[in-house]
């Protein structure tokens, strides 16, 4: 619970009417429950002093529009976003009786609050404040304070007392009044329902602040944009570590298969997307979730590149040390005798066989040996040249065995780049299918929380509708019954799915297509430097 203090509207040595009027307004855009109090009763003079909200309409705005005919029932929509209200009456000595009879705290104020019929300014300038209050808050709720201490003498030092020194009549109701507080009043939320941690609290204060000092009135549009975008900045930074710690672990086990690394990239791609649904808001567009795709897509492209290249460094390592013995025997002249080739030949298929048998080579397997083999194409023909034990026709069935050998090892070459292919954008498609459940999810909630604060504040209408009919203010109880058609009608307009069709989708679509055009890049590049 954040309690902000306004530090005693009026006080002369702080500002003018103006500045309390900003500071009001300041109160209430931050606030999630709204106390306002005032010493002795409720009378006329008490809501007067309460002008500030009846100048709430100038100085708040709802949408970053100029259009005037958009401007005119904003103030309708003021229920909406605005906190609860509690109003507070200190030094309460009076019975809380009306017309002989005895009332709650709530009805009390209820009565402060009760309208004039008739027209004309007094009536208008009675009626104004008053009917602010009870369209713009979404509910009230009184509570009356009797004196603290019953001595004079104490009401002069009340900073220096103890709680055991004060009268029980106050301690009962403050405790009431802390119980509603801590349990009524609801979680901050912006406009869109999306709650308000102490972080965006302090960048809501900054960005109020600057705009009133600069002249301008507060919109609540513009607040939750440079939010959104501060707040979703963020987010993907947050969602890419949570994407980096995690593939940092999986590449110290480098080289791994295509499927294991498919996986774990699927793994830490979802956790990353979930830390960005928890922390990002109103990315209508998708254009952070994009930037945070983009980002996952290159860092996976280069693991995929590390991952390769350290398969390749482990079977040419492996390959070199198993053909250690080989290459002694070569230099040595083995090869070179009468009968050398086929010594050659069975040495070398053995020392293939052990190279395959050896695990955890990695995705370069194949290509590798198959590199390998034709780097050594022109040892095999040397001995195979110089075999005297050969004939010309048993040399020429040689060569055509070992044509037909590389032959079928580059084929298993490409079998294992296709089969890796096919792997790997099959994960890739999983991937975007739970990406594309999680941004279903997301925006679900956010239409929730939506739907949860038109409720709320036709639920507030209809209740004063109800009111104004039962006072006999037919016309005001008509102008409500407007003001409620109109959030129904945006609340089906909400609920309607188009939003989903509008940017969920075709923001899937576009973002299953970032990894494999990355990737394409990739591959093209390789295989021109390789040719």
């Amino acid at each position: 619970l954040v309690l902000l203090d306004t530090e005693g509207l009026g006080d002369v040595d702080k500002g003018d009417s103006k500045n309390d009027g900003w500071i009001f307004s300041l109160a209430v855009l931050l606030s999630s429950t709204l106390v306002y109090n005032s010493r002795g009763t409720i009378d006329n003079n008490a809501v007067e002093n309460l002008h500030y909200v009846s100048e709430l309409a100038e100085q708040i705005k709802i949408r970053s529009t100029e259009a005037a005919e958009e401007e005119e029932d904003e103030d309708s929509k003021f229920v909406l976003f605005f906190p609860s209200f509690i109003w507070v009456v200190r030094d309460f000595t009076l019975e809380l009786v009306i017309e002989g009879k005895k009332v709650t705290q709530d009805e009390y104020l209820e009565f402060a609050l009760q309208l004039k019929k008739g027209v004309g300014k007094k009536t208008s300038d009675y009626n104004l404040p008053r009917e602010c209050i009870r369209r713009y808050f979404p509910s009230r709720k009184c509570f009356v304070f009797p004196l603290p201490v019953t001595s004079q003498k104490d009401m002069t030092h009340l900073e220096s007392l103890q709680e055991q020194d004060l009268a029980q009549a106050f301690l009962e109701v403050t405790g009431h009044f802390c119980d509603h507080v801590f349990f009524n009043s609801a979680v901050k939320t912006l406009k869109g329902g999306h709650r308000v941690t102490g972080k965006l609290l302090g960048h809501l204060v900054e960005i109020y602040v600057d705009t009133i000092s600069s002249g301008k009135v507060p919109c609540l549009d513009n607040a939750v944009v440079a939010l959104a975008n501060l707040e979703n900045q963020a987010a993907v930074q947050e969602a890419l570590k949570v994407y980096q710690s995690g593939m940092e672990e999986v590449k110290n086990t480098f080289p791994i298969s295509i499927d294991d690394l498919s996986c774990e990239h699927q793994k830490f791609s979802s956790l990353a997307t979930s830390e960005f649904m928890k922390c990002s808001f109103k990315d209508e567009k998708g254009e952070y979730l994009e930037k945070l795709e983009e980002a996952v897509s290159m860092y996976y492209v280069d693991l995929l590149e590390e991952n390769m290249m350290t398969s390749e460094r482990k079977c040419r390592d492996l390959l070199n040390n198993l053909f250690s013995d080989m290459n002694n025997r070569l230099q040595n002249g083995e090869y070179s005798q009468s009968g050398g080739y086929e010594l050659y030949s069975r040495d070398r298929d053995a020392i293939i066989e052990q190279y395959r048998r050896e695990p955890n080579k990695g995705v370069r397997a194949e290509a590798v040996l198959n590199e390998f083999l034709k780097e050594r194409g022109l040892e095999a023909s040397a001995i195979l040249h110089t075999d005297t034990k050969l004939t010309e026709n048993e040399r020429q069935i040689k060569e055509e065995k070992e044509t037909a050998a590389l032959l079928k090892q580059k084929c298993k070459e490409e079998e294992e780049k296709r089969i890796e292919s096919e792997r790997m954008f099959a994960a890739e498609n999983e991937r975007h299918e739970d990406r594309a459940k999680q941004m279903e999810e997301k925006f679900k909630k956010e239409l929730e929380q939506q739907q949860q604060e038109m409720d709320r504040a036709i639920e507030s209408k209809l209740k004063e509708q109800e009111e104004m009919l039962n006072k006999g203010f037919r016309e005001k109880a008509d102008f409500l019954d407007e003001e409620i058609k109109n959030l129904k009608k945006e609340k089906e307009e909400k609920s309607s799915g188009g939003f989903m069709k509008e940017y969920v989708m075709p923001l899937v679509e576009t973002a299953t297509e970032i990894l494999p055009s990355i990737l394409q890049y990739k591959v093209l590049m390789k295989g021109l430097k390789r040719k």
